[in-house]
């Protein structure tokens, strides 16, 4: 994804609350399966990530991976994904 198209995610992402939050159990296949719904739904969503700063990159990588996503912007707790539904 080049630079242009991301800036233009980030500037539409900003309004938007977010709509997985991973908390102590951490990512479980529950966590995963709403964000497949809610990729398949919205296509931009954010995700609050409670843990360490080093426990959230891995998460935020592994939703990425698991999902076939693409991290937009990570500030924070709050990761900015992005995977597009053909369907739409």
């Amino acid at each position: 994804m080049d630079a242009a198209s991301k800036k233009k995610l980030k500037a539409q992402a900003h309004g938007l609350k977010p709509v997985i939050i991973i908390g102590q159990a951490g990512l479980t296949d529950a966590v995963l399966a709403e964000t497949e719904i809610a990729l398949n739904t919205h296509e931009l969503i954010k995700v609050k990530v409670r843990a360490e700063r080093d426990e959230r990159n891995q998460i935020s990588e592994k939703i990425c991976t698991a999902t076939g996503a693409t991290l937009i912007q990570s500030i924070g707790q709050i990761t900015v994904i992005y995977r597009l539904n053909p369907k739409k």
